[in-house]
C-alpha cells in the first residue's frame, strides 16, 4: 500500500503550492481559500504514507542507510506539512500572521524536502544509482538477430532476471542479502549460500526457489509478483545444467544447443516464431508433448466455467489449459466428469481442498497430459496415488494435509517425469523418501 498511498501527498502539497502561487495573480485571488484544505489533505496522507513506509520497511531487506534517510526525512515532511496546514488555521492566525511572502518560502522549502524524500524513495525502488551518469549515459547491449550471435547468459539469463528477479535483488534493496545484477552476483549468492552452482540444479538456490509450488512461503518472485514461466525456467535450468552456468559463452558452443534454440527464439523474439515457441507458460522443456491435440472444442470451456471451474487458457496451438475450481465452488460436489471433453488439454489442474474421495479422484487417469496436479487437503490415501500414478507426464504433485502414508509412496517410484513432491502434514519424512527412492532420486520433495 505504500507505493500506492505515497503519491497521495505529492499530488496534495504540489496542487496547493499551485494555488497559493496562482493567488498572487488578482485574477485567481479566491483560490487562496483552497490551500489549506490541499495542505490539510497532503499532510493527512504523508502521515498515512509515513506509517505504511514503516510496515513495508520492516520485511523490505532494503540498504540501511538508504533506508533511513528515506524514512526520517519523510517523517519531517509530514511534520512539516502539518505545520504549514497549522499556519493557516483561524487560532494559529488569532495569535499570529504569517506575511504571505514568507508563508510561500516555506512551502517552497517543503517541496525541496518532498523532491528529497521522493528521490531517496526512487533509490529505494529502482537503485541508489538509477539518476547516476553512469546509469544515464549507458547504452543497451545489441540484440542479437542470429543464433550465432547470441551468449547464453548475457542474452537470455541476464534479461530474465532483470525483469523478473533485480527489482527485489540489487543495491539498495537485497532481499536475503542476494544481488543478482550480474553473473558475479549470482555465484556469491546470499545468506542460503550461492544462487546458482554449475551442473547442480540441487545446491542452485535461485533454481530450487523458482520452481517450488507458488504456494510455498520460499517460493520466488514473492509478494504477488509475476512468476518466471515455465519456458523462462526452462531455459535457466538449461544454462545451469548444459552451460555449466557460465559467463560469455555462446549458445551455439555449448552441446546440444538446437534442444532450446527454438524456445531461444521466441524468448528473443525473432522472426518466424511459432506460436508454441512462444507460449510463455505452456512449456516446461520443447518440444512440446506431441499428445496435447492442437485444438479442442471451445464450447466445453464455457460449459466448464457454469460449473465453478476456472480456466485459464495457457496456449492456443496446441490448446493448453491451466485449471482451478475453487474450494467453495466445490461445496454441493465436484462434477470432474465436466472436464472429460478437455482432459487431454488441461497441463496444470488445481483440485485442493474440495473433500474429495479416493474414488473421485480415479478418473484422474482421463487427464494423460498433466504436468501439475494440485489434490492437498483432501481426504484422499494411497488409492489416489494409485490413480495418480498413472499421469507419465506428472512433474509436480501436491499432496499435503491428505491421508496418504510412507507405503504409498512406492507407486510412485516409476513416474520418471515426476521432479517435485510436496508432502507438508502427511507424516511422511525424509527417511520415508530414502527408504523407497533411494540416495540417487532427482524428486524433490518437500515436507
Amino acid at each position: 500500500m505504500h507505493p500506492l498511498v505515497v503519491h497521495l501527498p505529492i499530488g496534495f502539497l504540489v496542487l496547493a503550492a499551485l494555488l497559493d502561487l496562482a493567488s498572487y495573480w488578482p485574477k485567481y485571488k479566491n483560490v487562496q481559500a483552497a490551500v489549506p484544505l490541499a495542505l490539510l489533505a497532503g499532510a493527512v496522507s504523508a502521515v498515512l504514507a509515513c506509517v505504511l513506509g514503516w510496515l513495508l520497511s520492516i520485511t523490505g531487506d532494503y540498504a540501511p542507510i538508504l533506508l533511513d534517510n528515506h524514512k526520517y526525512s519523510g517523517i519531517a515532511l509530514a511534520g512539516a506539512a502539518l505545520v504549514l496546514y497549522t499556519l493557516t488555521t483561524p487560532i494559529f492566525i488569532s495569535y499570529l500572521t504569517l506575511p504571505r511572502k514568507v508563508f510561500s518560502i516555506a512551502f517552497l522549502g517543503v517541496l525541496g524536502l518532498m523532491s528529497y524524500v521522493g528521490h531517496l524513495g526512487g533509490s529505494l525502488t529502482h537503485g541508489s544509482d538509477y539518476l547516476s551518469l553512469a546509469t544515464l549515459t549507458k547504452t543497451e547491449r545489441t540484440k542479437p538477430t542470429r543464433i550465432e550471435q547470441i551468449f547464453v547468459f548475457e542474452d537470455v539469463v541476464q534479461p530474465l532476471l532483470e525483469k523478473r528477479c533485480v527489482q527485489c535483488h540489487r543495491a539498495g534493496k537485497l532481499k536475503g542479502n542476494l544481488r543478482l545484477e550480474t553473473h558475479g552476483d549470482l555465484l556469491k549468492g546470499g545468506k542460503h549460500g550461492p544462487a546458482v552452482v554449475a551442473d547442480n540444479l540441487t545446491k542452485s538456490e535461485l533454481y530450487r526457489r523458482i520452481t517450488l509450488d507458488p504456494v510455498h512461503k520460499e517460493f520466488m518472485p514473492t509478494d504477488g509478483k509475476t512468476p518466471l514461466t515455465k519456458t523462462e525456467v526452462a531455459l535457466i535450468r538449461w544454462w545451469i545444467e548444459k552451460a555449466a552456468a557460465a559467463d560469455n559463452i555462446k549458445l551455439t558452443d555449448v552441446k546440444g544447443y538446437q534442444n532450446v534454440q527454438p524456445m531461444v527464439a521466441s524468448v528473443l523474439g525473432f522472426a518466424g516464431t511459432t506460436s508454441v515457441m512462444a507460449a510463455e507458460e505452456g512449456n516446461s522443456r520443447f518440444p512440446v508433448n506431441p499428445n496435447i491435440p492442437l485444438s479442442g472444442d471451445t464450447a466445453q470451456i464455457t460449459v466448464a466455467r457454469r460449473e465453478g471451474f476456472v480456466i485459464r487458457v495457457m496456449n492456443h496451438q496446441p490448446l493448453m489449459l491451466d485449471v482451478t475450481l475453487p474450494p467453495k465452488a466445490g461445496k454441493s460436489g465436484v462434477n470432474l466428469a465436466v472436464l472429460k471433453p478437455l482432459a487431454r488439454h488441461i497441463i496444470w489442474l488445481n483440485l485442493s481442498d474440495l473433500n474429495l474421495t479416493d474414488g473421485q479422484l480415479s478418473t484422474i487417469t482421463d487427464f494423460s497430459n498433466l504436468e501439475k496436479l494440485r489434490v492437498e487437503k483432501n481426504p484422499i490415501g494411497n488409492e489416489a496415488l494409485k490413480s495418480i500414478s498413472g499421469l507419465t507426464h506428472l512433474h509436480a504433485l501436491n499432496v499435503y494435509g491428505t491421508k496418504i502414508t510412507p507405503a504409498g509412496l512406492a507407486t510412485l517410484k516409476h513416474m520418471k517425469q515426476l521432479e517435485n513432491l510436496y508432502v507438508w502434514q502427511t507424516g511422511i519424512t525424509a527417511s520415508d523418501v530414502k527408504k523407497v527412492f533411494g540416495d540417487s532420486t532427482s524428486i524433490r520433495v518437500a515436507y
